[in-house]
């Protein structure tokens, strides 16, 4: 197979190469490295090369094949890793100054996962400031990623240099994180799939220095994969899931829970909360979805999300009190413009005070409780990721502006707060736009999502990799 060829390989064909022998390594990373040179300057998505490394990597991953040696069952497949995550020897910057000489001594739990799965990592991806600056990929230290399919669209954030990586065939895998749809909407607007795995699913490690998150920000961000199908991401959840006495959040849930004798119930929302704001191409997007469901079995049927009102306000009760805490120190790290964001949030859900926060403590079992009962009578939701399809890249200046950025990602913000798992899959394009769905399930019932988004995809296809549309950049990575 020719080299230029590999980059757009998905992750598990190209596994499934080296291990036969008939790819390498070396000219795989090579392969992806090229890539990168070629397609990086038109959308900034990779911020930095761990090339050296890489290659380093692959020979070993060669080595070892000749030798006979048992590899892992992601050996040789390149990946990508947000600005946010610790990888040994590099960075770990979250796109701003002051952390730009923060070299993280050792890997976060899921990149040291990967890695001894045999994945190598081939780049770092780009991500708003500190992952608070609002939902378009931009920062201080790397500047604009740009939408592969239209550069007058947000490629989505905070995870969106690895959606675009992924999208474009610079990587095969991307890890990313999902603290209110971090992972599912850049996923979702880059025509790739992504997974936001159940509260503990996944070990990980948030810490910016050496203090722990405070409860808020310990419940809802969560470490997740993009790729490019549904087959790579339910590969990247078996070697992702487990314990780690780096995190002891992480739950030793079966990966996969009891088989349902015949297809499970499929609650569809189209309009969460009903807001009257849900765009033709999308509520189309939602319908393709729940035909090809239909097609494949399941009982479908309307439905309304449990709860969304008190789950929004308990998320933003929660997080912005936190938020005020440390904002004195936070906000002399942002642009005024990264900062407009918290700040038009905080004029809509203004701290609480210490009574108020406690009590938010119990609304969010009571949330939670009321989502498990849900889920007992129907074990998937089917839904949108957005109401909207992805917007241009602008600042909102008020709050009413920030509203309409946020509040198409209300079902984002739901099963965050939740803490429940949610697949997003592509259904195909409308407008030269790829659209696409979430599909939600019950707590470490992450099967029962990559099952129902496996079957989508069999009916609506797979969209990417792509060549992204010209658009060029001072800056490439290096």
């Amino acid at each position: 197979m020719e080299k230029t060829e590999l980059w757009a390989l998905e992750a598990s064909e190209l596994a499934k190469l080296l291990a036969s022998g008939e790819i390498s390594a070396a000219e795989t990373v090579d392969a992806h490295l090229e890539r990168i040179a070629a397609v990086n300057p038109r959308v900034n998505a990779v911020t930095r090369l761990l090339a050296d490394s890489a290659r380093q990597a692959a020979r070993e991953t060669d080595r070892r094949r000749a030798a006979g040696e048992r590899l892992g069952p992601l050996a040789g497949v390149p990946f990508t890793v947000k600005e946010n995550i610790h990888v040994a020897g590099s960075a770990t910057t979250h796109g701003v100054p002051y952390f730009r000489d923060r070299v993280a001594q050792a890997d976060a739990p899921p990149v040291r996962r990967l890695r001894a799965a045999g994945a190598i990592p081939i780049g770092r991806t780009n991500m708003p400031d500190l992952a608070i600056a609002g939902v378009h990929t931009t920062s201080q230290l790397f500047g604009d990623t740009v939408n592969p399919w239209d550069p007058q669209r947000t490629p989505g954030g905070t995870s969106g240099g690895d959606a675009v990586a992924v999208a474009t065939g610079m990587a095969a895998l991307g890890l990313g994180n999902d603290s209110g749809g971090s992972v599912r909407n850049p996923a979702t607007f880059n025509g790739v799939a992504g997974l936001k795995p159940s509260y503990g699913r996944f070990p990980a490690d948030h810490r910016m220095s050496d203090d722990e998150p405070v409860l808020g920000h310990q419940l809802f961000p969560v470490d997740g994969p993009l790729a490019r199908s549904v087959a790579d991401l339910r590969a990247a959840y078996e070697v992702l899931a487990g314990t780690d006495p780096q995190d002891p959040r992480a739950v030793p849930a079966p990966l996969y829970g009891p088989r349902p004798d015949v297809p499970v119930r499929v609650g569809v929302v189209t309009d969460p909360g009903g807001q009257g704001d849900v765009h033709p191409d999308v509520r189309a997007a939602i319908e393709a979805a729940a035909a090809a469901l239909e097609d494949a079995g399941h009982p479908v049927e309307e439905v309304q999300v449990p709860r969304l009102q008190d789950a929004l306000d308990g998320y933003g009760a929660l997080l912005r009190t936190e938020f005020s805490l440390a904002w004195p120190v936070l906000r002399r790290l942002l642009t005024d413009d990264s900062a407009r964001h918290i700040e038009l949030d905080a004029q809509r859900h203004p701290p609480v005070d210490l009574a108020g926060y406690v009590r938010q403590t119990g609304v969010r079992l009571g949330v939670q409780r009321a989502w498990a009962r849900f889920f007992e009578r129907c074990p998937l939701l089917l839904g949108p990721v957005s109401t909207q399809p992805a917007p241009q890249p602008v600042v909102p200046r008020t709050p009413e502006e920030r509203d309409a950025m946020m509040t198409p990602m209300r079902l984002l913000t739901a099963t965050t707060y939740v803490g429940v798992p949610a697949v997003a899959v592509p259904t195909g394009l409308a407008a030269g736009l790829p659209q696409g769905v979430q599909v939600v399930a019950g707590m470490y019932r992450e099967d029962l999502c990559l099952d129902a988004a496996q079957r989508i995809e069999e009916r609506l296809g797979v969209l990417t990799p792509l060549d992204p549309r010209p658009h060029r950049f001072d800056g490439v990575a290096g």
